[in-house]
């Protein structure tokens, strides 16, 4: 019969703790001093070594050469308390998971009030000591806080925030942690060594991973490895294999995991599907493949980030499989890999649980192979939406005849060169328009600057005129812009088919566009200034006419869009226009405008001019009217009725009880400016008294003919004898704007009702 491993290799001094210095360098620093404590407090996870530390604590403070850091091991009480040893007397081992109660804080009391009896102190190990009831506590409480010099207390716990907090507050508390996996690697393979057993590739790695960081576990599945393995035949050494490892312990063979994950990273499903399909004929747990799979993702996203320095971050790994897994880190991509480790992360924590965990995982494979299969796809769209750059490198060598002109200002300068004033521009002055635009192309918007670097070859396609842009100009240029604005946007292009030029302005530049509805108009308009389908119609009409253009919304006419003669549309001065048009809307026209100009994003800038009296040609269209109300119920409301308030005779009482009655102190008061002309002088009229008769006549009166009505002037009524001034329909209609309808009798509220 043998001894368990972490028996056998439990330490027997500080010295050869591993993983624990935040603990064992300050005790051996108070040993050293002769600065121990009366009551220590060790926590932390199962099997990391606070049992073994109290014992080491114990020899250091009983040994013979001590109080020490380093115990001597030969006198009685360091063999007595070593791996052989069978326990000391002064040295009281409890576990306090089954004396927990009173009775046993009362016995352990009477027992601290002896003297030790050979070494120098008794002490007292409370493992487990969570495990104590709160009176139990409070029984060692006084004990604790004020033993005699020759006691000490050592409690071991791994819930430390169970202990009673009057019970920690008298203690040292350290903390132990688990061990770090390259430590715990280095010692396992020292101990095989001193055990004389070989292990294959990969096995230790996987035994530290299982141990988790506890050494007392790590130790005990590496017993039961060596256990479980035979010595080939020929060799006396016991060998552990990495089949028998990888079997017993339940991970994923490498040989599988690397098919699983070449098959994942070439998108090949009929090599993906197969090999899930094995691992879960084989047995192996789902939630643990996937746990693998994820640990392999992980170890390819640090070689792909690393590189050739990834061997000191992945320990244990041999160099024929790192240079496996950076093939397959080259496959993936950084960013596939850090996408496909989402996929498979998020399928872990949905396999939590699952009645079938099978299906989550292979809808975790359909899921990283449909990513693969759309990155292969985005492929071709990437190269082509990378072909545009070249006609913009070569837009950006531009002449330096063309150069030298913007050169000339400077860059920050708020305005750009005046243009040229004349209706009929030089060609020359044309000409050097993409020169000024590429120069200040950094300060236009999103929207221009798109359209200011579009493909130069339509564009020297293009004729510009020399003369005036008028309304038959554009009208036979507009099959051009829309194709200019279908290379510039799809959806704005699409909202473009429906609008039609109905005027221009030389003068101002302001076109008239003709929409079939106001919803049209706002979407037109676009939510984003500068980046809106009107801005981007503005850059293709400016690219296929050099003119940059403003608008003014119109109805469309029924049979179409009217060909305006041009001279309709001179006719106002420049004056006329609002204080909001810019300098540039003169009496002249600059044919030519820098780029760095602002972007006009503001609507009805400067109104259509209507023809003078003597002009032949017929007025611009009127801007689009929202009529939201029907024409019965309009006529209704505009024909001079007599104005009634639908008054409330309120001489009746109200009924007996009623409290919502409402009282005459709440009528609000008379403003005499907002009764109408001709108001009766009389009392109110009665709830029954039939409307007035003069809505149906208005109704017949056709809406064309209907003349503006004048502001109403108002005088003052009288109230009536005994009864209080109200509100009448005219003062609802002018002040809220409100159309009656229809009216309905007013009957009193009950307690019913």
């Amino acid at each position: 019969m043998t001894t368990a491993l972490y028996r056998r290799y439990r330490p027997e001094t500080f010295g050869e703790m591993i993983g624990q210095s935040q603990v064992t360098d300050p005790l051996m620093t108070a040993l050293r001093g002769d600065r121990v404590g009366h009551a220590y407090l060790f926590s932390g996870p199962r099997g990391c070594g606070k049992t073994t530390s109290a014992r080491i604590l114990a020899r250091c403070l009983n040994c013979a050469a001590g109080p020490t850091d380093t115990p001597c091991g030969t006198c009685d009480s360091c063999v007595e308390l070593s791996r052989a040893g069978g326990g000391s007397l002064d040295v009281v081992e409890i576990d306090a998971a089954s004396h927990n109660g009173v009775d046993d804080a009362r016995d352990l009391r009477e027992r601290a009030t002896f003297a030790p009896s050979r070494d120098r102190y008794k002490i007292f190990i409370l493992d487990e000591a969570h495990m104590v009831t709160p009176q139990g506590f409070n029984a060692l409480l006084k004990l604790v806080e004020e033993p005699p010099e020759h006691v000490k207390f050592i409690f071991a716990t791994t819930e430390p925030e169970k202990v009673l907090g009057t019970i920690r507050s008298r203690t040292h508390h350290y903390p132990f942690r688990l061990v770090p996996p390259a430590a715990m690697l280095e010692y396992v393979a020292k101990l095989c060594g001193e055990e004389g057993v070989i292990v294959e590739q990969g096995v230790l790695p996987l035994v530290v991973r299982a141990g988790g960081g506890s050494p007392r576990d790590t130790l005990s599945l590496l017993d039961q490895l060596i256990a479980g393995s035979d010595a080939p035949a020929g060799s006396e050494t016991v060998t552990v294999g990495y089949a028998r490892a990888v079997a017993l312990l339940g991970y994923t063979h490498a040989a599988l995991l690397d098919e699983i994950v070449d098959a994942l990273a070439a998108g090949d499903a009929a090599a993906a599907f197969p090999a899930i399909d094995r691992v879960v004929q084989t047995g192996q747990d789902p939630r643990r493949f996937v746990d693998d799979l994820l640990e392999r993702l992980r170890d390819l996203i640090v070689i792909a980030a690393v590189g050739a320095g990834a061997s000191a971050v992945l320990r244990g790994i041999a160099e024929d499989d790192l240079e496996r897994m950076r093939g397959q880190a080259a496959a993936f991509g950084a960013s596939r890999l850090s996408r496909t480790a989402d996929v498979v992360s998020a399928a872990l924590d949905d396999m939590s649980g699952a009645t079938s965990p099978r299906l989550h995982l292979e809808l975790m494979v359909a899921r990283v192979l449909a990513g693969a299969s759309d990155a292969v796809a985005a492929a071709p769209a990437v190269g082509a939406s990378e072909r545009p750059a070249a006609p913009a490198a070569a837009r950006a060598q531009v002449p330096a005849a063309a150069a030298a002109a913007p050169a000339a200002a400077p860059a920050a300068a708020p305005a750009p060169e005046p243009a040229p004033t004349s209706s009929t521009a030089p060609a020359e002055a044309a000409a050097a328009t993409p020169a000024v635009e590429t120069a200040a192309a950094p300060q236009t918007p999103v929207a221009d600057d798109t359209s200011a670097v579009a493909d130069p070859e339509p564009a020297a396609a293009a004729s510009v005129p020399a003369g005036p842009v008028t309304l038959e100009s554009i009208t036979a240029a507009w099959p051009a812009v829309l194709t200019r604005l279908e290379s510039i946007s799809r959806t704005s292009w699409l909202l473009a088919t429906a609008v039609q030029p109905l005027a221009y302005v030389t003068e101002s530049d302001v076109l008239t566009l003709g929409f079939t509805s106001q919803h049209d108009v706002a979407k037109f308009k676009g939510t984003t200034p500068g980046s809106g389908p009107s801005d981007h119609l503005r850059t293709a009409i400016e690219q296929e006419l050099g003119v940059r253009v403003k608008y003014i919304p119109a109805p469309m006419p029924s049979g179409g869009a009217p060909r305006q003669p041009a001279a309709s549309a001179v006719s106002a001065p420049a004056d006329a226009a609002p204080a909001s048009e810019p300098a540039s809307a003169g009496s002249s026209r600059p044919q030519v405008r820098g780029a760095s100009a602002p972007s006009v994003t503001e609507w009805a800038v400067a109104p259509i001019p209507t023809a003078s009296p003597a002009a032949e040609a017929p007025a611009p269209a009127s801007p689009l009217p929202v009529d939201d109300e029907p024409e019965e119920v309009e006529a209704a409301a505009s024909a001079p009725a007599a104005p009634t308030d639908g008054a409330v005779d309120r001489e009746e009482p109200p009924l007996p009880g009623d409290d919502e009655a409402p009282s005459f102190d709440d009528e609000p008061p008379y403003d005499p400016s907002y009764e109408p002309v001709g108001a009766p002088q009389g009392p109110p009229p009665r709830q029954d008294a039939p409307p007035a008769s003069s809505a149906p006549a208005a109704q017949a009166a056709p809406r064309a003919q209907r003349a503006p009505s004048a502001s109403p002037v108002v005088t003052e009524r009288a109230p009536s004898v005994g009864g209080v001034q109200r509100y009448g329909e005219a003062v609802i209609r002018q002040v809220l704007g409100a159309t009656f309808l229809r009216e309905e009798p007013y009957e009193p509220p009950t307690r019913f009702s």
